[in-house]
């Protein structure tokens, strides 16, 4: 077992990524004591402008942006892809690896308390090629990971083997191994979904969505349960933690056709880490980890979690039209 002073065991983490791991550790310790102050630390959740996907940045994703870019210039990132740069940025010419992050997931909760996170993955960076070390299929990652800042701060990580966690220990400042093997709990009776949206949706999504809200007296035969964080990494750690479904399809609303979530920086790290879990994450049909980003703010539609929940939203795709609006037809939110 190697340690370092982030670190209490870092025999699972590959030796010329541990520097880019203890970077992320550092930052992510100093943030989760920034967040536990709350208003103490000023405002956190306060608007500063708009990133260039639209989104209000919030102060604290810009002091989390710079917090990570400043340390991370220190190891092997040559390029660095985050949500809150409009541009792919070069932090060490002599580096040898590309870094996607969302620095501050979720930072529309940063006001009432509720977890946040950041996001990362990890590819070989191609020389001379800022973009293309980050456009390319997501099954070229070599790491992908979150932070959650939340009653418990972890780091939740997969190199390309299993999924290992490590819980932040405030007495000793050491993120500590606590688990390597983590896997999606196969069977659960959760689904998380913005419901809000149901009347944009496609009928494929509404039938399945319909099916579960109809409970024991529906076609699914049992009861189930719906939750909403509008934090992609709290959403996420519940599934890894009580497995369920997440969905963030894409909609008929303008700019939504798409979905509202980025592939490089959010879909993709999430993906590696669900599958390595033993989990499906796909664009509701088709494997994100087949698939690439036409650009780096691009969106993609997401559906993960349990295996067999994923794999059945992409049966509900598979329809037929005349199939699927029959389904609707009997079994829409207002007739179950």
């Amino acid at each position: 077992m190697s340690t370092t002073d982030v670190f209490d065991d870092t025999s699972h983490i590959p030796a010329d990524l541990r520097p880019i791991m203890e970077a992320l550790g550092l930052v992510g310790r100093d943030l989760c004591r920034t967040i536990k102050r709350g208003p103490l630390g000023g405002s956190l959740g306060a608007g500063v402008g708009e990133n260039l996907g639209g989104d209000q940045q919030k102060a604290l994703d810009v002091m989390a942006d710079d917090a990570f870019a400043e340390e991370l210039k220190k190891t092997s990132v040559r390029y660095y892809a985050s949500e809150e740069q409009d541009f792919v940025v070069e932090l060490n010419p002599e580096g040898r690896f590309g870094l996607a992050i969302d620095p501050l997931d979720g930072s529309s909760n940063i006001d009432v308390n509720v977890s946040i996170g950041t996001i990362f993955s990890i590819f070989e960076a191609k020389d001379g090629d800022p973009n293309g070390t980050f456009l390319r299929p997501a099954d070229e990652q070599i790491c992908g990971g979150y932070i959650i800042y939340g009653p418990q701060t972890y780091i939740v990580v997969t190199f390309g083997n299993g999924v290992q966690s490590y819980i932040f220990d405030p007495d000793s400042m050491i993120w500590k191994l606590v688990e390597t093997e983590h896997k999606v709990p196969v069977k659960a009776r959760e689904f998380a979904i913005n419901a809000s949206n149901y009347r944009h949706w496609s009928p494929a999504i509404r039938a399945y969505i319909d099916d579960m809200l109809a409970g024991e007296t529906g076609p699914r035969d049992e009861n189930f349960n719906m939750r909403w964080v509008a934090s992609l990494v709290a959403e996420t750690h519940r599934i890894m933690s009580r497995g369920g479904i997440f969905l963030y399809p894409g909609d008929d609303r303008t700019g939504y056709e798409r979905g509202r979530l980025r592939m490089v920086y959010e879909c993709a790290p999430i993906a590696f880490l669900i599958e390595q879990a033993g989990g499906r994450a796909t664009d509701g049909h088709d494997r994100i980890m087949s698939q690439q980003a036409s650009e780096l703010h691009a969106r993609t539609p997401f559906v993960f979690g349990s295996s067999d929940k994923v794999a059945r939203v992409a049966a509900y795709q598979d329809l037929p039209t005349d199939e699927v609006n029959a389904l609707f037809g009997t079994r829409g939110l207002f007739r179950v």
